[in-house]
């Protein structure tokens, strides 16, 4: 299945929506974001690397637990955003979307499987 008929162009949007996202949640872009496509699974991979914001330095220091769930929560959040998104703007079925971020590093790994 075709999926991306332009996967430069395709990469830069989906970096767009990425960082759109990203500035309404976590307030700040990334300083990495590599969007990549395995076509033959129908699957779209973005790694990135965050800004740490100062509140998060902050909450970590007096509340780590907080904090690790107050990342979830922000996960879980970007996820349901960036599905309805993807299916409104590419007008995408999607499967199923996954969400790794790694607090210490503040690295994020997005896979989104298309039907």
């Amino acid at each position: 299945m075709d999926i991306i008929e332009n996967q430069t162009e395709t990469k830069k949007l989906l970096a767009h929506l990425y960082n759109d996202i990203s500035i309404d949640l976590f307030g700040g872009g990334t300083t990495l974001l590599k969007v990549s496509f395995l076509e033959s699974e129908s699957l779209i991979t973005m790694q990135a690397r965050h800004k740490k914001a100062p509140r998060s330095n902050a909450l970590e220091e007096a509340a780590p637990e907080l904090k690790q769930q107050v990342d979830f929560r922000l996960s879980q959040l970007y996820k349901q955003r960036m599905k309805q998104r993807l299916e409104e703007d590419f007008h995408w079925e999607i499967e199923s979307l996954f969400r790794d971020y790694d607090g210490p590093t503040q690295t994020a790994f997005t896979n989104i499987k298309l039907r």
